[in-house]
């Protein structure tokens, strides 16, 4: 069962990984990075990382090093301990997925990255879908899943079939996704698991929104999104494709 993708994620610019700025103290998935967008209206993007002891956590990486001052892999900590250590720019703390559920409460469209677990793509032990559908089953207001990992997505099929669901694609130039080995870039560049994974959307690489099999699933009832979006020029150039943009780096125009 293909669950769509509700309305509001085509017509609200949806902030990368919330509406960041290190500048102005909000890293990308901080709370002051979520409240900003929200005092904006705009979307929201996030990333899940999985804690030690199970718990889907807001934090894109998965080694602490780039975000914080912390050393290691995610999934080494528990969330605990990740709830005390501070991203950097800001005294915010590594929040869990059901704080920011709380805090967004349903108020602008969410959309949330599982990211891929295994480093090569392959079967999941299906931990932070379980969690995740789990923690977005009591959710209030616009919400969707996606990853570039189809077998995530799958699981979500599974776990959530009325969660809306999708895939995050991509060019996949080899130089861009090493070590992901070529054998797999080419075989998810064709984006063959849409129908398998029973998705309704895609959020594809801006700077391949012109590749045909983008245009063939949009002709098929596809909502098409992109990422990532810096610029009005870039936007006006994506919005030819894509229905909606990720963006980070500028005010995208909200709609009149």
């Amino acid at each position: 069962m293909r669950a769509p993708l509700p309305a509001a994620f085509l017509t609200t610019p949806i902030a990368h990984r919330a509406y960041h700025d290190r500048a102005q103290g909000r890293p990308e998935n901080s709370l002051g990075a979520v409240r900003a967008a929200l005092a904006a209206g705009y979307g929201i993007e996030i990333d899940l990382q999985l804690s030690k002891d199970g718990v889907p956590m807001v934090f894109h990486d998965e080694w602490m090093e780039r975000l914080t001052e912390a050393t290691g892999f995610v999934k080494d900590y528990t969330a605990e301990a990740l709830g005390r250590i501070p991203l950097r720019y800001t005294t915010d703390t590594i929040p869990t997925l059901a704080e920011v559920l709380a805090l967004v409460a349903g108020r602008v469209p969410l959309l949330i990255e599982l990211k891929d677990q295994t480093g090569t793509m392959s079967e999941t032990d299906g931990r932070l879908e379980a969690a995740t559908a789990a923690a977005l089953a009591a959710c209030q207001g616009p919400v969707a899943v996606m990853s570039f990992n189809p077998h995530s997505i799958a699981h979500m099929a599974r776990l959530a079939p009325n969660l809306p669901r999708g895939l995050t694609t991509s060019a996949y130039l080899p130089s861009d996704w090493a070590p992901l080995a070529e054998a797999t870039c080419d075989r998810l560049r064709d984006i063959p698991d849409y129908d398998r994974t029973e998705a309704s959307f895609i959020s594809h690489e801006a700077s391949d929104l012109s590749r045909p099999r983008v245009a063939e699933l949009k002709a098929e009832g596809a909502a098409v999104l992109c990422w990532t979006i810096r610029s009005p020029k870039a936007e006006a150039e994506a919005r030819k494709t894509a229905q909606n943009i990720t963006f980070e780096a500028y005010p995208a125009a909200l709609p009149a």
